[in-house]
């Protein structure tokens, strides 16, 4: 293959992914610790029911969290949870 034909070919990979609607769901759909609800808590893989009220309830107590990693204050959230699932989750 020549390379201009691949230079093409990649371009228009990259091209097909940049503008790819689910690609971009993924990356700009975020869930905010800071305003969400239990629901929406829920739906995120490794939150429970539990879980999901215990960050409610530090978020009400304690005032909005200041980064994603502030999560490891709420009981039953460990670092292997926010490890996970940081690329899901915001705070704005």
């Amino acid at each position: 293959m020549k390379p201009r034909n691949l230079l093409t070919g990649l371009f228009v990979l990259f091209t097909l992914l940049a503008f790819n609607p689910s690609y971009a769901d993924k990356q700009t759909h975020l869930l905010n610790i800071n305003n969400a609800s239990i629901e929406q808590l829920e739906s995120i893989k490794g939150i429970g029911t539990h879980k999901a009220q215990a960050i409610v309830e530090y978020r009400l107590q304690h005032g909005n969290f200041t980064s994603v990693e502030d999560l490891i204050k709420v009981k039953g959230i460990g670092r292997k949870f926010i490890t996970k699932n940081r690329s899901a989750l915001s705070i704005e």
